[in-house]
């Protein structure tokens, strides 16, 4: 009804047009606006939540399939929204990137695993580990370093052993000098690395001789259907093999059932991490679950 509102109903259907793909058209609805409304409010309300204590870390354990005791554990970020409730990091997280706010929150997210590590210790010994996933966005940022996370588990009493960093295929394929360096000093810190959602992305496997990695993370769409004489227990096992030859050892993501954890341990998965042997959940919660494994 003005032109006010006309520029800016244009500009919200150019901006779709742009994120779809750009060199196309798109016309503006008013569900385009609530969306656009939604996602100013939540930005909004993200660079407050961690002033106000909105976030959890939970963790879900990483279980030795041979020993069928938890070894490791994944930090998984939560966020309690005091109105609209629990909200998806698939939601939250492109927001921090885009931001910024990520390298604040990915850094609190760290001291809470550090934290949780230093509590695990003394049932379980020296070497556990907390994976922790890094952001592309985080490591492409210069003027981040490790120095402050080597410094922080210093001051714990803790190594750069204790600590995975999780991180995409993606990032490896696209990655510049500056990217390669961090991995480095993370290796040069005592840190290992981890290859998230293996297989799932690319096909090219040069990164893994490339760079130095530690973990291959099998993604849960191979482990989801996984039967005696399938396709997908092939995968896993070439997976499996192809890491053992490079030393790596593996870790299938998505475990539910015994059949699946059992296929798994036959085809020579060192690791298994699902809801078979838990959901993520809460700091204190994960140290009953460890303390039962230790017992």
């Amino acid at each position: 009804t003005t032109s006010a509102e006309l520029l800016k109903n244009a500009d919200q259907a150019m901006y779709e047009a742009k994120k779809n793909g750009r060199n196309r058209f798109s016309f503006f609805t008013p569900m385009m606006q609530a969306m656009a409304q939604a996602r100013m409010r939540m930005m909004r309300d993200l660079r407050n939540a961690l002033g106000l204590n909105q976030f959890t870390v939970y963790f879900q354990p990483i279980v030795d399939l041979s020993s069928q005791r938890i070894h490791k554990a994944e930090a998984l970020i939560r966020w309690q929204h005091p109105e609209l409730g629990f909200i998806s990091p698939a939601e939250f997280i492109p927001l921090a990137e885009e931001t910024g706010l990520i390298h604040e929150i990915g850094d609190w997210v760290f001291q809470q695993s550090a934290q949780l590590v230093k509590q695990c210790i003394p049932i379980v010994g020296d070497n556990f580990q907390v994976s922790v996933n890094k952001s592309p966005v985080q490591f492409r940022d210069r003027a981040h370093s490790h120095h402050d996370w080597m410094e922080y588990l210093s001051g714990l009493g803790l190594s750069g052993h204790n600590i995975v960093v999780e991180i995409t295929e993606g990032l490896l394929l696209n990655a510049d000098s500056g990217i390669s360096d961090k991995l480095l000093h993370f290796r040069d810190a005592g840190m290992q690395v981890a290859i998230d959602d293996f297989g799932t992305g690319y096909s090219s496997l040069s990164y893994l001789k490339k760079f130095d990695i530690d973990y291959l993370k099998i993604d849960q769409s191979f482990v989801r259907n996984l039967s005696g004489e399938g396709e997908d227990l092939a995968l896993c096992e070439a997976i499996a093999t192809m890491a053992h030859k490079l030393d790596l050892r593996v870790i299938a993501e998505g475990v539910e059932t015994t059949a699946q954890r059992d296929l798994l341990a036959q085809i020579g998965c060192d690791y298994g991490q699902g809801y078979l042997f838990s959901r993520p959940v809460p700091a204190d919660e994960f140290m009953q679950l460890l303390e039962r494994s230790a017992a």
